[in-house]
């Protein structure tokens, strides 16, 4: 019996292993992880042409049947909505904001998927599952990543600190570096911008407005990233 533990340790290692690497995302996924998340975004979105019914007033049927279309019930049940999900869209910002001063770099862990509120009942479910995935995914190859360059240090680090969720207590001692606040919110803006548009949609109700903000931060995103790109080569 003592001789059939280590054997069966290593062999649900052997296993962990193997799971971790068919979840692992490839080269390519990681180094174009924006735009398979602006993919999978447009896919789920499109995929109100064939499901006419908004998220939204799927939602407000199951909890709320009471309410008429059209009426200022119905609005007003849009807009709290919305706006909720605007919220979590502008915490998911602070989160990856503070991690970016700290680290950095740019942080992996997206969670803007709040967005997919806007969506179709068929959209909503797609874009949680497949940004659920993908994210998981490049989880695994960060991971991988940073056990190469950090080493043991960082197996260390992982047995202390939560995967997905944030401890409410810090789990390492604090370190020395100090954090790079303007390069942050420079690299992070793009999901601040998310949550503007979003926002505005839940105020005027109107989708072309946060559609125009929405595209103005894509912009500016890809201005912001290429200036911090030519600081850091120069």
């Amino acid at each position: 019996m003592l001789a059939a533990k280590p054997l069966a340790t290593g062999l649900q290692l052997t296993a962990a292993a193997a799971t971790n690497a068919a979840m692992r995302a490839s080269k390519f996924e990681f180094e174009k992880r924006f735009w398979i998340v602006s993919a999978i975004y447009l896919v789920g979105f499109l995929l109100s042409i064939f499901d006419d019914t908004s998220f939204i007033v799927a939602l407000r049927h199951l909890v709320a049947p009471s309410i008429t279309r059209g009426s200022s019930d119905a609005a007003a049940f849009a807009r709290i909505v919305i706006t909720t999900g605007a919220l979590f869209v502008f915490l998911s910002a602070a989160l990856r904001t503070w991690g970016t001063a700290y680290l950095r770099t740019e942080v992996v862990h997206d969670h803007a998927q709040h967005s997919g509120v806007l969506a179709s009942r068929s959209g909503f479910v797609f874009l949680l599952l497949a940004n659920w995935i993908f994210v998981y995914r490049l989880i695994f190859r960060e991971e991988e990543s940073l056990l190469k360059t950090q080493g043991e240090s960082y197996r260390v680090y992982c047995r202390a600190v939560p995967r997905f969720w944030p401890a409410l207590r810090p789990r390492v001692p604090s370190g020395n570096l100090q954090p790079d606040w303007g390069q942050a919110f420079a690299g992070e803006s793009f999901v601040w911008l998310f949550g503007v548009a979003e926002l505005l949609i839940a105020v005027t109700l109107n989708p072309w407005i946060g559609l125009v903000v929405f595209l103005l931060g894509f912009v500016a995103h890809f201005l912001i990233t290429r200036q911090i790109q030519n600081q850091r080569s120069a």
